[in-house]
């Protein structure tokens, strides 16, 4: 990250419980450090520790303005000449945000995105593998298994539910360990949402 450099995107991505709210975390308190104009955007739908911050599992948080869609999140920034904007939980943000990131960082501004790159089900959950072609820079995270203790590319939902339009399944994301664990390619289970062990 250089002041009134070159945008650059970059991609922090993987299951639940991996971690990538606290890489982004580490990100901006770097930049912060530098003296860099920074803003850290949340989806309104992460309501997990309040309005107005992004947080780790680990309790590490930093303030955040939060955004419903694309346009309100461009809207916060344009004009703002930010040296690094990080979007966290960006899988909610739906495809609209691929383009206008590619916008923030040709006009110079570093985008650190994190979130959800596969579902609870095991499929890849856009625009996350999208954001992850395009970007110079991925760190895709891994969790541990909630079974075996291996490395961790998926999470599943171990509680009971149905799951409706695609608002309710971006909704369903938004939970903890009460309702989703980490798992190994082995010990996902996608055909239901109960715990196999």
């Amino acid at each position: 990250m250089q002041r009134n450099g070159t945008g650059r995107l970059q991609v922090v991505c993987g299951p639940m419980f991996a971690g990538k709210s606290e890489e982004l975390l580490r990100r901006v308190r770097r930049a912060q450090l530098a003296g860099l104009a920074v803003e850290v955007v949340n989806h309104a739908l992460d309501e997990r520790h309040g309005a107005g911050q992004v947080a780790s599992h680990s309790g590490l948080s930093v303030p955040s303005r939060t955004a419903q869609d694309v346009r309100s999140l461009v809207e916060l920034v344009d004009g703002r000449g930010l040296d690094l904007l990080a979007i966290d939980e960006a899988q909610f943000f739906g495809t609209d945000l691929v383009p206008a990131v590619g916008e923030l960082v040709l006009a110079g501004t570093t985008v650190v995105v994190a979130g959800l790159c596969v579902t609870f089900d095991g499929r890849p959950f856009e625009p996350l593998p999208s954001l992850m072609a395009l970007a110079e820079d991925v760190t895709k995270l891994t969790a541990v298994c909630a079974v075996c203790g291996e490395d961790a590319a998926f999470h599943q939902r171990v509680g009971r539910g149905e799951v409706g339009d695609a608002r309710v399944l971006a909704a369903e994301h938004v939970g903890g360990i009460e309702a989703y664990q980490a798992r190994c390619r082995r010990h996902l289970d996608v055909r239901h949402d109960a715990d196999p062990t």
